[in-house]
């Protein structure tokens, strides 16, 4: 297990572009390259003599290539990348948990930007931006056609200077300009507190590299706030992944010693992996083990502790990993709804000192040998969002939904669904009809706040008293992709 951790750096996961990705970072150089194919080699050859030679103005022959390798990478699933030298410094950056931008998380759908989730207390999260939102131009450029590494270089910049974002928001159907500032963002991927005497909440928001060490320190106070604890809420909404090892190293918090957490399984043997709840698999530079710590410190009660879990639609890759541990193991009950279904790995190269290829080289299942991709995890007990209803869920993007996603390779993939469609023309008739109200009105309550619903059912769940499932959400299958 040593030689192999040395051979792959550092890893992690997610369902977006930055730090949001499976990373293994390892030279190009390998032994057993296919074949080239030389005919069709020729013909690129000969198209690019061409647009250099008869193209109606003079061309970068560099950006001509560099825009080749983004358009042969991207057509390959929504997650392989090419990385130029300052999107792979801004790779880097993610992980690290700070980087200078507005601070959002983003997909990409129909050619145009959407925020999955503004990270919490960055500038776009205070200038009021949302999951959903579209950002159709980034100061005077559309984002329209421009790939997502491209959007992403246009809102990241210096320190202390403007941006104006124009987004489009579905649920009030217009379109306005919000103004930021940019700032270092640095994320604070884990809250918490006692919700109520013997009651916790504990939210992670990111997988980063500080994640470990702040979630072991969080339950430490808490434990010591209130030694006594009945119950505990791990809140992974919103969550679109990040570290691999934090995932594996939050799991094994909760699970017996050296059980399976994941495991991952592609064409190369680095790809056919398996990793267990000990601190071998998470610990860096011989580093002291936060969660040892942690468990020694409190008596290893977070083992026993009840437990419930909470996921969404934007609960992706990294936080998927730990759900679906937890959930396998029968360690907690999960609520919410279904989750993202990012279940692939991607493997980072190097090209050169500043360029990098990330690609696609594994799906990734649950100990009990689930696949994730494309289907996501299904809670034990589904919630709406609010009291009242869920009623926009048919709208939320989901791995499933986006351009040339990677099949399942597991479950034989189903047409689409007619009852989804029709459920997703009620849902944009309610959206008009919702418009017309005040904004205070359509915006949901904050995660962890006395208003937050799917809270207050959790809550429910661990003192045994009846919750409030939804009567409305149901199991997506996993359809076959256009």
């Amino acid at each position: 297990m040593g030689h192999k951790l040395k051979i792959i750096g550092w890893l992690s996961i997610g369902a977006l572009a930055g730090a949001l990705t499976t990373v293994s970072l390892q030279t190009v150089a390998r032994g057993n390259m296919a074949p080239l194919p030389l005919e069709e080699l020729q013909q690129l050859a000969a198209v690019f003599g061409m647009v250099k030679s008869d193209y109606v103005e003079p061309v970068d022959e560099k950006k001509l290539i560099t825009e080749a390798i983004s358009g042969m990478v991207s057509s390959l699933d929504p997650h392989s990348q090419y990385f130029d030298k300052k999107t792979f410094k801004e790779f880097s950056e993610g992980t690290s948990g700070k980087f200078v931008g507005v601070g959002i998380e983003i997909s990409q759908e129909d050619g145009v930007v959407k925020i999955v989730s503004p990270i919490e207390g960055s500038p776009a999260d205070r200038a009021g931006l949302k999951p959903n939102d579209l950002i159709t131009k980034v100061d005077d450029t559309p984002l329209k056609g421009l790939s997502l590494s491209e959007a992403v270089k246009r809102m990241r910049g210096e320190p202390k200077t403007k941006v104006v974002l124009t987004v489009f928001r579905k649920d009030e159907n217009r379109t306005f300009p919000v103004t930021i500032i940019r700032e270092e963002i640095k994320t604070q991927s884990v809250k918490s507190k006692l919700i109520e005497p013997g009651y916790g909440w504990i939210r992670v928001s990111q997988f980063q590299e500080r994640t470990v060490e702040d979630f072991a320190r969080k339950i430490e106070e808490m434990f010591k706030q209130d030694p006594q604890l009945k119950g505990l809420v791990l809140d992974l909404r919103n969550d679109p992944g990040g570290l691999l090892d934090a995932a594996v190293a939050l799991s094994a918090a909760f699970l017996p010693d050296n059980v399976t957490v994941v495991t991952t399984n592609g064409q190369l043997a680095e790809s056919k992996f398996t990793y267990k709840a000990s601190p071998q698999f998470w610990r860096r530079n011989n580093s002291n083990d936060p969660i040892t710590r942690m468990t020694l410190a409190t008596g290893g009660a977070l083992k026993k502790v009840p437990l419930v879990v909470l996921v969404n639609e934007g609960s992706a890759s990294a936080s998927e990993i730990v759900a679906g541990a937890l959930q396998d193991y029968k360690r907690a009950t999960l609520m919410g709804s279904q989750t993202f279904g990012k279940g692939s790995v991607q493997t980072v190269r190097q090209l050169g000192p500043d360029t990098a290829l990330k690609i696609t080289t594994a799906r990734y299942y649950t100990p009990n040998g689930r696949a994730i991709q494309a289907k996501g995890i299904v809670p034990d007990v589904m919630l709406d969002e609010t009291e009242t209803g869920n009623v926009f869920a048919a709208l939320r993007t989901r791995e499933a939904d986006l351009g040339k996603h990677l099949s399942n390779g597991k479950e034989a993939e189903e047409a689409k669904d007619p009852a989804r469609e029709k459920a997703r023309e009620e849902a944009m008739k309610k959206l008009e009809e919702d418009s017309k109200k005040p904004l205070s009105e359509r915006r949901l309550p904050e995660f962890g706040s006395d208003k937050d619903f799917q809270l207050a059912q959790a809550l429910k769940q661990l003192k045994g008293q009846p919750v409030k499932a939804s009567t409305t959400l149901a199991e997506r299958k996993v359809e076959k992709k256009d």
